[in-house]
């Protein structure tokens, strides 16, 4: 018989969860100039919703201490990368294109791999609650599940088009603020509980900062002393 309540609990925690990976994955895939990261993330949903909808109560074996603190690690490590990155991108709006220009490569798997464990860790949160969800109605959870998927990939797409008109060295700048910001949080989940509305006032945060550090000194060509 189908659960309503059960059903919502499903999509809801499926859409807050997904929602954020796909963010990620979406402005790491604008950034990159290709769609490998965006699918990354996607890739590192599948691993853990698929087990989870095959194997619900098993999925909680996995330490999750250990998940988001390597996932912290990374998110920062590449987060910081891009910090220099943005930077390069404020001077070459503003001085226009070096004089040797060889900095296409931004590391791209490690980007990917980044994107990969972001998915799997958002992935992972939502597995948490869905294995608590699939022995009261397994029916209406996945159905949940499924549902919370699809009206993400729907946001995916209108986000991804208008994504796209950002200037690079924005980008850049949303996107370590993005990466910094998951970083910070989940170093502190790993320890004590936070709510998700922290990310928020986390992400402005951040974003000012790489901002400042990003375009701070530039100056246009021939005004140097």
């Amino acid at each position: 018989m189908f659960d309503v309540g059960i059903f919502l609990a499903a999509m809801g925690i499926t859409l807050l969860e997904m929602a954020e990976a796909s963010a990620v994955g979406i402005v790491l895939a604008t950034e990159s100039r290709n769609t490998v990261p965006y699918l990354a993330a996607a890739a590192g949903v599948v691993t853990i919703l698929i087990p989870t909808a095959l194997a619900g109560n098993y999925i909680q074996l996995l330490p999750i201490f250990y998940v988001r603190l390597a996932s912290a690690i990374l998110l920062l490590y590449f987060g910081l990368k891009l910090v220099k990155s943005a930077r390069r991108s404020f001077k070459f709006q503003i001085q226009g294109p070096p004089k040797n220009s060889q900095h296409h490569d931004e590391n791209e798997k490690g980007i990917n791999f980044t994107a990969y464990s972001v998915g799997m860790t958002e992935a992972f949160e939502a597995a948490i609650v869905l294995i608590a969800l699939f022995p009261e109605n397994y029916n209406s959870t996945l159905i949940g599940l499924i549902a919370g998927i699809i009206l993400v990939l729907i946001f995916a797409f209108v986000l991804r088009t208008s994504v796209r008109k950002v200037k690079q060295a924005i980008m850049k700048v949303a996107v370590s603020a993005i990466l910094l910001t998951f970083s910070a949080f989940w170093f502190t989940e790993t320890f004590i509980p936070v709510n998700d509305l922290y990310l928020i006032p986390l992400f402005l945060m951040f974003f000012a900062a790489v901002y400042f550090v990003g375009s701070r000194g530039i100056k246009p060509s021939g005004t140097e002393a």
